[in-house]
C-alpha cells in the first residue's frame, strides 16, 4: 500500500510577508503569485492534490516549486536566472520599498511618485515600479469608502428610508430631492476638434465662464420620472417654493419627500409651513449618509450625460439644454432604480 509522504515547511516573518505579498499580486504576476500559494498552501498542511486544485497547477509542478523552496527558500520560487547580470534585490529590501512606499512622504507631499522611492531607495524606476507592481501597490491612487455614520438615530432614519423604497405606504408618493449647485456655463476658448478614427474629441485647456446655475431636482422612486427647476442660487426661499410646486401637482397623495441635512431643508419657514399639511413628510438622511437618496445615483448620471465636456456659450443656452435632457429623460430612459446586491449584508 502506497502511503502519502507529508512534508513538514516553516517560514520566517520575513518569508511569510513576501509569500502573502506574492501570493496577493495582479494578473501580471500569476506565475509568481501561483507559485506562493503553493508553499503557503503547504504549510497549512494541504496535499499536492489539493494544491493543486486550488492553484491550477499540475502536482508535478507544485511539487517543483515546493521541492525549489525547500532547496533554495524565497530565491527558489524565481524563474532562472537569463543571461546577464544576476538579480540582487533581497526580499529585505523589497520590503522595505513597500513599508515606504505605504508612509507619507516626509517632503509636505501627499503621496510617493516611482521617480521619488527611487531616489530615497537608491534604486532605478523600473526596479521600483517591478517592487510595487509585485506588491499590488498604487501610490498614485486613492479609493474613498463611507466610514460609520455618528448619527445616534441612524438605524431609525435609514430603515424608515428603506421602507419607504422597499414597501411605500398606499397612495403614497416617494421622492428623493436635492440640489446640484454651481453648475458652470464653460466655453472654451477654440472651437472643439471633432473626433476622428483613433483620436478623442479634443477640446482647449482655456475656458471662459458664462454664469453659473443650480439644478433643483425631484426624483420619484417608484416612477423614474424627475421633476426640476433651475434656480440662480440655492436658499430656504426656492427649497419652499420647490416643495409647494411638488405639493400643487400631486393632489390626492401623500408625499414623502427625501432630503439631506443641508440648512436650506430645516430652515423655520420650511418647518412652518410643512406643519400645516398633512399630505407631506420630510425624511432626513442620517449624517454623512446622503449616499441614501436615490437622487444622488440620477446626478451621477445627468453629470455623466450633460456636465462632462459640455460646452456652453451662455447661461440660458446651458439652463435650455439641462431642461430638454430631462424632458426626453422622462420621455424615453425613466424607471425605477433595481436592487443589484445579491450578496450577505454589508456590515461595518
Amino acid at each position: 500500500m502506497r502511503t502519502r509522504t507529508v512534508v513538514h515547511l516553516t517560514l520566517t516573518e520575513t518569508e511569510e510577508k513576501t509569500l502573502s505579498m506574492w501570493a496577493g499580486a495582479g494578473k501580471t504576476e500569476q506565475r509568481m503569485a501561483q507559485r506562493a500559494k503553493v508553499i503557503l498552501l503547504s504549510v497549512a498542511g494541504l496535499s499536492l492534490p489539493e494544491i493543486s486544485r486550488k492553484t491550477g497547477l499540475s502536482t508535478q509542478n507544485a511539487s517543483k516549486w515546493r521541492i525549489r523552496f525547500m532547496e533554495r527558500r524565497l530565491e527558489g520560487l524565481r524563474d532562472a536566472p537569463r543571461s546577464g547580470k544576476p538579480p540582487v534585490i533581497s526580499p529585505e529590501k523589497r520590503l522595505k520599498v513597500l513599508e515606504i512606499a505605504t508612509r507619507t512622504p516626509p517632503d509636505g507631499s501627499t503621496r510617493w511618485s516611482e521617480a521619488k522611492l527611487a531616489r530615497e531607495t537608491g534604486l532605478s524606476k523600473a526596479t521600483v515600479h517591478r517592487i510595487l507592481t509585485e506588491g499590488a501597490l498604487k501610490p498614485h491612487r486613492d479609493e474613498y469608502w463611507c466610514g460609520r455614520s455618528p448619527d445616534p438615530e441612524f438605524e431609525e432614519k435609514q430603515a424608515a428610508i428603506l421602507g419607504l423604497y422597499l414597501t411605500p405606504p398606499e397612495n403614497a408618493l416617494v421622492l428623493s430631492v436635492d440640489e446640484k449647485t454651481q453648475i458652470q456655463a464653460l466655453d472654451r476658448t477654440q472651437p472643439a476638434l471633432p473626433m476622428r478614427m483613433g483620436q478623442a474629441r479634443r477640446l482647449t485647456a482655456t475656458y471662459k465662464r458664462n454664469g453659473t446655475t443650480c439644478l433643483l431636482a425631484a426624483l420619484s422612486v417608484h416612477e423614474g420620472t424627475v421633476t426640476a427647476k433651475t434656480i440662480d442660487s440655492n436658499n430656504h426661499d426656492a427649497f419652499l417654493w420647490f416643495l409647494k410646486r411638488l405639493y400643487r401637482e400631486n393632489p390626492g397623495r401623500h408625499l414623502h419627500v427625501i432630503v439631506d441635512n443641508l440648512s436650506v431643508h430645516k430652515h423655520r419657514n420650511v418647518r412652518e409651513w410643512m406643519e400645516k399639511r398633512r399630505r407631506l413628510t420630510l425624511h432626513f438622511t442620517p449624517t454623512y449618509a446622503s449616499w441614501l437618496n436615490q437622487i444622488e445615483i440620477w446626478f451621477n448620471i445627468f453629470s455623466r450625460d450633460v456636465l462632462k465636456g459640455g460646452v456652453w456659450k451662455s447661461k440660458k443656452e446651458l439652463v435650455d439644454q439641462i431642461l430638454m435632457y430631462i424632458k426626453k429623460y422622462n420621455a424615453e430612459r425613466a424607471r425605477p432604480f433595481q436592487w443589484t446586491y445579491t450578496g450577505k449584508p454589508l456590515t461595518l
